[in-house]
């Protein structure tokens, strides 16, 4: 899921406060450079790995 970036950095902030277990925390992507981006990885109730992610910049969600 693409969230708009101040949403991302809320979602994460709540979900720490919940103490919810992350396979990759919170963190920044290419920092500085074309496509920079927030993503972090957990898993929902049912097991299923889910990716949440913000971009700097949304009109580079598929720049290289």
């Amino acid at each position: 899921m693409v969230l708009p970036w101040n949403e991302f950095h809320a979602l994460a902030d709540s979900l720490k406060q919940k103490e919810i277990d992350f396979i990759i925390e919170p963190y920044i992507r290419f920092e500085g450079l074309v496509g920079e981006q927030a993503t972090m990885f957990f898993y929902d109730p049912d097991g299923n790995a889910l990716e949440f992610k913000a971009f700097k910049d949304r009109n580079q969600l598929f720049a290289k």
